[in-house]
C-alpha cells in the first residue's frame, strides 16, 4: 500500500531484530524544509484487537470506551482473546498513532520522528518496519530485558475499550531523550506532540522537551487522553506541571469534564472548561494556549484567544462505522498535518476530521491507501 498508516499484520516472534539500540533515518531529498518538522514521544504498543460479546467485557470488568492500564486480573486476557476470537495485530499505541496519521497526510518522507521504548522482540521489529516504510522516523529505546507493550482492542458494537499492557512501553527513560543524537531530533523539531499515557512513564522526558519548545518559541502540544490521568494524584501533579508549557491542548468531552472535576470546578459545559483551560498560567508568552475537544459525531469545540469556535463533523452513515479505535488519535494526526505546514485552525480542523473519518472506516487505526484530502 505504499507510505500508508498502521496495517494489518500477523506478526512473528522469529524475526531478526537489528542490533542498534536506536536508528534514524537522513531526510530524503522530498523532505524539503518539514524534514524532523513534527516530534511524537509516547508509549510504542502492538495493538491486539478484536470484535468481543458484552460477555467477555464483563469478565474482565472492562467497561464499554474506557481505557485504562492493565493489572493482575487482565493478564490472561490477551491469550484468551487470541484463542477465542480472530485477532489482528496493528503497530499502535496514542502518540504513535497520532505520529503516523500526520506522516499519512503530509506525503512528506521524514516529516515525522517518534521516540518511545520496546523490547527486543519480533513485535518491535515489525513496527520499526512499519514506520519507516511509512516515512516515520522510528527512533525507539531498547530494552532487552523486558517485552514490547501490548494493548488490547476491544470492539463491541462499534464502540471500542482499550486495554494496556505498557511492558517495555513502561521503562523509557530521559538518558535515551538526552544522547546527543537523540537530543538532535528534538532540536530539529518545530512542534511536538505527547498524549498523556506518557505522563505514566517519563513526565521528566516530557517536561525537558516542553522546556526546550517553549525557550525557543517552538510548539509543544499534549492530549488529556483518559480520565484516570486526572483521577490518579500522582499522574494528575505531573499532568499540572507539564500543562504551563502546552500551547495546545487535545482531549474529548468526556476527558474536559474529568479535568474540570478534578480542578473542583462547578461547570460540565465542555466550551466553558476549554475557555478556563485556554487563560489556565503558561510558562511562555510567544502564543497563547489553544484548546481543542472533540465530541464524538458532535461540534468540536476550540477556545483560542478568548473565543469559542465550533466545527461539524463529517457526517458517515451507521453502516460505514466500523471501529472507533483511534478515532481520537487520527482526529490529532490530521490536525497536525495542518498545522506543520502554517495552515489556521479552520484548516487544522478540517485536517483533523478528514483523518478521523478516514480512520473510523477502518478494523483499528489503519490509514487507507493515499489520502484523498483537498488541500487548501
Amino acid at each position: 500500500r505504499g507510505a500508508s498508516g498502521a496495517r494489518r499484520r500477523h506478526f512473528s516472534a522469529h524475526f531478526p531484530f537489528p542490533t542498534q539500540n536506536t536508528v534514524t533515518m537522513a531526510p530524503t531529498f522530498e523532505s524539503g524544509g518539514l524534514a524532523g518538522v513534527l516530534l511524537g514521544m509516547g508509549n510504542p504498543l502492538l495493538d491486539i484487537s478484536a470484535v468481543v460479546p458484552q460477555e467477555f467485557l464483563d469478565k474482565y470488568g472492562v467497561k464499554l470506551n474506557d481505557a485504562i492500564l492493565a493489572e493482575d486480573k487482565h493478564a490472561p486476557m490477551y491469550e484468551d482473546m487470541t484463542k477465542q476470537f480472530e485477532v489482528e495485530y496493528i503497530a499502535g499505541g496514542a502518540t504513535q498513532n497520532s505520529i503516523r496519521v500526520a506522516q499519512w497526510m503530509l506525503q512528506v518522507p521524514f516529516a515525522t520522528a517518534y521516540m518511545g521504548c520496546v523490547g527486543k522482540d519480533g513485535f518491535a521489529d515489525e513496527m520499526k518496519k512499519a514506520c519507516l516504510a511509512d516515512g516515520v522516523n522510528a527512533n525507539y529505546m531498547v530494552d532487552e530485558s523486558t517485552p514490547t507493550g501490548t494493548c488490547g482492542v476491544l470492539v463491541n458494537g462499534g464502540e471500542r475499550s482499550l486495554v494496556a499492557a505498557l511492558n517495555a512501553a513502561n521503562n523509557y527513560k530521559i538518558d535515551h531523550l538526552s544522547q546527543p543524537e537523540n537530543w538532535k531530533l528534538v532540536e530539529d523539531a518545530r512542534f511536538y506532540y505527547s498524549a498523556g499515557f506518557f505522563l505514566t512513564v517519563s513526565p521528566d522526558s516530557m517536561l525537558k522537551v516542553a522546556k526546550h519548545s517553549a525557550e525557543q518559541g517552538k510548539c509543544y502540544m499534549f492530549n488529556l487522553s483518559a480520565p484516570f490521568l486526572m483521577q490518579v494524584p500522582p499522574f494528575k501533579t505531573a499532568m499540572m506541571e507539564v500543562l504551563p508549557y502546552v500551547d495546545i491542548l487535545f482531549g474529548n468531552e468526556s476527558e474536559a469534564v474529568t479535568f474540570a472535576e478534578s480542578e473542583g470546578w462547578e461547570t460540565r459545559d465542555v466550551a466553558e472548561i476549554a475557555m478556563k483551560i485556554s487563560k489556565m498560567p503558561k510558562a511562555s508568552g510567544h502564543r497563547a494556549r489553544t484548546v481543542v475537544f472533540t465530541q464524538g459525531m458532535d461540534d468540536t469545540i476550540v477556545a483560542k484567544e478568548g473565543k469559542i469556535y465550533r466545527y461539524p463533523v463529517i457526517a458517515l452513515a451507521k453502516e460505514d462505522l466500523v471501529d472507533t479505535n483511534g478515532a481520537g488519535d487520527a482526529f490529532v494526526g490530521g490536525f497536525l498535518s495542518q498545522l506543520v505546514t502554517g495552515k489556521d485552525i479552520a484548516e487544522c480542523v478540517r485536517g483533523g476530521n478528514y483523518g478521523a473519518n478516514a480512520i473510523i472506516q477502518q478494523s483499528g487505526c489503519k490509514c487507507p491507501g493515499v489520502p484523498k484530502f483537498q488541500w487548501c
